[in-house]
């Protein structure tokens, strides 16, 4: 994953996201028409991004689109927990998942990461605690929902399978989530449909919603990946030929008898 998508990727998928969210503001004018446009073209910034990653990589992603896009439409328009400006789910926001979960693994892949995990990981858990603590014990808008997705985001990072996409995705997230919210393309709510749970704009911890999305990839590609090679036996998932099988020896006609007369 390394070779296929440096860190400066991902620092480059998501300053796309910035500019979409950027443009979505200040273009507010053409309502949805516009969102689509962009949503076109994020698609194409994806398919670029997936052309440079490893079929199984490709194939999580588009589980991680897929089972974000859901979510977004449960929890968008149908409960109301956040909302974007026009009430919908804009065209751009199902390829920006799947951009923003590539730049968690570009991000979290970086060399120097690698090389000092156990810091980074220590230093993701103290701001993500103190961001969590300030919106529980100080912030006038309390925020019960983000300290419930840090200890996510902690439990994951701690246990889960995919550390360094927890680590990218604390820095892409937590990016994505204050430009969104600071430009106003989209505002959480103060409480949860129940009531009971107060939310942050944005919640702190948001990024540990990227860990269960992480795991429906994991969980869901390989059996995809398996169907892939049935439907398909004589191609790899890559889209090369595969191999011809070696062709079986031919034998050799027996020897004839020689007339000595």
């Amino acid at each position: 994953m390394r070779r296929e998508l440096p860190p400066g990727a991902g620092l480059a998928m998501m300053s796309w996201l910035t500019l979409v969210l950027w443009l979505d503001r200040v273009g507010g004018g053409d309502g949805p028409w516009q969102q689509r446009g962009l949503g076109a073209l994020t698609w194409v910034v994806l398919a670029v991004a997936l052309s440079r990653v490893s079929p199984t990589v490709r194939v999580q992603t588009l589980v991680v689109v897929a089972f974000a896009t859901t979510v977004e439409y449960v929890f968008s328009p149908t409960l109301g927990v956040y909302t974007y400006r026009f009430h919908n789910v804009p065209a751009y926001v199902p390829p920006g998942h799947g951009l923003v979960y590539l730049s968690a693994f570009a991000l979290g892949h970086a060399v120097l990461l690698d090389r000092h995990r156990r810091t980074a990981v220590g230093v993701v858990l103290l701001a993500g605690g103190a961001w969590a603590s300030y919106g529980v014990l100080v912030a006038q808008r309390t925020d019960a929902l983000g300290a419930f997705w840090f200890a996510c985001l902690a439990a994951f990072l701690l246990r889960g399978p995919s550390q360094a996409v927890y680590l990218g995705a604390f820095v892409a997230v937590s990016w994505l989530e204050l430009v969104g919210t600071h430009l106003g393309t989209w505002v959480w709510s103060t409480h949860d449909p129940t009531g009971w749970i107060p939310i942050g704009n944005p919640p702190s911890g948001a990024a540990g919603g990227y860990g269960w999305f992480d795991l429906a990839g994991l969980l869901v590609a390989p059996p995809l990946l398996r169907l892939a090679r049935v439907l398909r036996p004589g191609r790899r998932l890559s889209g090369t030929p595969a191999a011809a099988p070696p062709a079986l020896p031919v034998p050799e006609a027996p020897p004839q008898p020689v007339d000595v007369r």
